[in-house]
């Protein structure tokens, strides 16, 4: 008689199309491990079921477009944080894609996303990544900022897309067709693919950040407002104001930025300040 080790080997090792064989040759196993063993690969199969027909129904506006030749989903994170750049991302999946789990990035977690980037990266037929800097969304404001890191995505495509869908806005200066969907991340593969590729790109960059300046919490927080961020910010601000004064009542105008300043002022725009006093006044 076969272990109970030898029986999960055999259902580990075993492909999806051949798990009905194996509940077939051991659904008269009296072992009650043998028989849990089968329901949980039973729930495995149905969970993958329901999530065929779940990414079936995302890929409407695939379908819908799909006569037109090659669809690039558009999205960006990085609009809502209070340090940090803006990071769009452009994607172009192959038609016949068989991606499962693609969701707006924010309802899956970071193990998913990870797991996910590197699917992506691997099976699509391209993908374009753009971002505006801090200093670029003072310049242009946030808004603007967004739509040039789109239009950078565009361009970085290795192949000329037929129609662009994007998460809810039309960005302007492109003269590619555009069908701009509301909550495009939950409706489109193409989407929600370049919405978890912008998602991993951002958070792995703010989490190098958070190695030069750990004050923030980067790491964990990802720039957003968070109640730690904020308090940071309330602490780091009286420090880096009494330094400054320090160094002016002894250098006066000979006082020079180090790199730990600098890097801190390029993540956090100007035009944003306002967003932290608010935030920090409200505490």
């Amino acid at each position: 008689m076969e272990t109970m080790k030898d029986i999960k080997a055999r259902f580990a090792s075993a492909k999806e199309g051949e798990y009905n064989a194996l509940f077939q040759h051991y659904e008269n196993d009296e072992r009650s491990g043998v028989q849990k063993l089968i329901q949980q690969y039973r729930k495995k199969l149905d969970a993958l079921e329901k999530e065929r027909g779940r990414t079936e129904i995302m890929k409407e506006y695939e379908h819908k477009y799909e006569h037109l030749g090659y669809l690039c989903g558009i999205d960006e994170v990085g609009r809502g944080p209070l340090a940090g750049p803006v990071v769009a991302c452009a994607v172009i999946l192959p038609k016949d894609c068989d991606i499962l789990w693609l969701n707006d990035s924010k309802k899956l977690t970071a193990k998913k996303r990870e797991e996910l980037y590197d699917v992506i990266l691997d099976e699509a037929v391209s993908v374009g990544i753009g971002m505006a800097s801090p200093e670029r969304i003072d310049e242009i404001n946030i808004l603007q900022a967004t739509y040039e890191a789109m239009r950078q995505a565009v361009s970085k495509l290795s192949v000329h897309p037929q129609l662009l869908l994007n998460d809810a806005v039309t960005i302007p200066e492109i003269t590619i067709p555009q069908v701009p969907i509301i909550k495009g991340d939950a409706k489109s593969v193409s989407i929600a693919a370049a919405s978890i590729v912008a998602k991993v790109t951002r958070d792995r960059m703010m989490e190098e950040y958070d190695k030069v300046i750990p004050e923030y919490g980067f790491a964990s927080n990802k720039g957003y407002g968070s109640a730690a961020h904020i308090e940071a910010l309330k602490n780091m601000a009286q420090v880096r104001y009494t330094e400054e004064l320090l160094l002016h009542i002894l250098y006066k105008n000979r006082i020079t930025e180090d790199t730990h300043i600098k890097i801190e002022r390029n993540l956090f725009s100007r035009q944003k300040t306002e967003e932290r006093k608010v935030l920090i006044m409200r505490k």
